[in-house]
């Protein structure tokens, strides 16, 4: 269905012009899905997929992602690569300065579960998800630039189908993350 036959559908006619009907949340959620900045973790090879997405092939620019290199102006996060125990705590505390709501991908099988590093090695964590909620997770070894950018409208489509009750109450951040599930003695 085209736009027009869309908007044809939820606009009624006055005299001398038409007025779009809709909820607060629909007109919110679509203006904050449409104009998602993104923080990005470069650390390790998934980087370098990162960057071919934001370049002119894939261009991020077109899903209204921009990229910012302050928590306090992102909203969703995109952690690729190999999370050490020592970098653990600082994307905690940068995902901690990130204003609500806040959304995070999980890009490689580094980031997901520690990928091939995580055997036979102390300073690797198996999964971002240990320390902070993810909410999409994409695969591979490293994942195209095709998926990065699937992944990224999976998050605006989790955006357009939330209620701005919920995350204005706080509920959408209401996140146990208990203890520090990595030794405390690695810093």
């Amino acid at each position: 269905m085209g736009v027009a036959a869309k908007g044809a559908e939820i606009a009624e006619r006055f005299p001398g012009g038409k007025v779009a009907v809709g909820t607060v949340d629909k007109i919110l959620n679509w203006s904050r899905a449409s104009s998602l900045w993104y923080f990005l973790f470069g650390l390790a090879c998934c980087a370098v997929e990162l960057m071919c997405t934001g370049a002119s092939r894939y261009d991020f620019d077109r899903l209204g992602m921009i990229f910012r290199a302050s928590p306090r102006q992102v909203d969703l996060m995109i952690v690729a690569g190999t999370v050490t125990y020592k970098m653990a705590e600082r994307i905690k505390v940068l995902y901690e300065q990130m204003a609500e709501p806040r959304y995070v991908i999980a890009m490689g099988s580094c980031a997901i579960s520690g990928g091939g590093f995580a055997y036979d090695n102390y300073s690797v964590l198996r999964g971002v998800d240990k320390i902070i909620p993810v909410d999409v997770y994409i695969p591979g070894c490293p994942p195209r630039p095709e998926s990065l950018m699937h992944g990224c409208l999976m998050v605006q489509k989790l955006i357009r189908t939330e209620k701005i009750k919920e995350w204005s109450a706080g509920k959408m951040s209401e996140v146990d993350l208990g203890e520090k599930p990595y030794p405390t003695h690695m810093k």
